[in-house]
């Protein structure tokens, strides 16, 4: 069996398909926590925490209790910062959305402006991601421990960490890079 033209490492795609493919597995983990699992990082019978559900053990009713605001307020969670950590998590999902486009476009056409707007994005949800999900732990801390944490928050951190290996990827190769490399390869041949 032939391996495919993108797959073989002599003309230079291998490097842009691992980004594609690592693009791919960052979304679909983001999509997972954020969607499916509505943002709850912590999924317990007897706790409940995400970015919009903060639900208490409670022991008068024996059940379940959602907070909202203003309660959230009295139990020391701030409306701002709560706003701000979800603007940070989702706002870095769908900056990483937008990435797969200037990715191809610039792989497509050889072009260096598309490859930095990808790398910018890149950039921008790394960091949103990190500051949104360490600004929420902050708030949410005294209500969870480390062994709490559940795979909403496991597919979070995984994401962030790919983000990151993404980010640094995208902005060691670029399409000088790859042209470089299929020059030589040509003359060589």
């Amino acid at each position: 069996m032939a391996i495919p033209r993108l797959w073989r490492d002599g003309d230079g795609h291998g490097p842009f398909v691992g980004i594609m493919i690592l693009t791919a597995v960052v979304i679909s983990l983001l999509f997972y926590a954020l969607l499916w699992k509505a943002g709850n990082l912590v999924e317990l019978p007897d706790l409940t925490i995400g970015f919009y559900n903060f639900c208490l053990w409670s022991e008068d009713t024996g059940s379940l209790r959602c907070h909202v605001f203003p309660e959230l307020e009295a139990l020391g969670v701030s409306r701002v910062g709560l706003a701000l950590s979800r603007l940070g998590v989702y706002g870095a999902f769908v900056l990483t959305l937008f990435v797969p486009l200037p990715l191809l476009l610039a792989w497509c056409n050889s072009t260096e402006g598309e490859w930095q707007l990808a790398v910018g994005f890149l950039a921008m949800s790394s960091l949103m991601l990190a500051s949104g999900l360490g600004l929420f732990l902050c708030y949410v801390w005294k209500w969870i421990a480390l062994s709490l944490l559940g795979p909403g928050f496991l597919a979070v951190g995984l994401a962030q960490v790919l983000l990151f290996l993404l980010f640094m990827a995208t902005a060691v190769l670029s399409p000088k890079v790859r042209t470089r490399s299929s020059l030589r390869t040509a003359s060589s041949v």
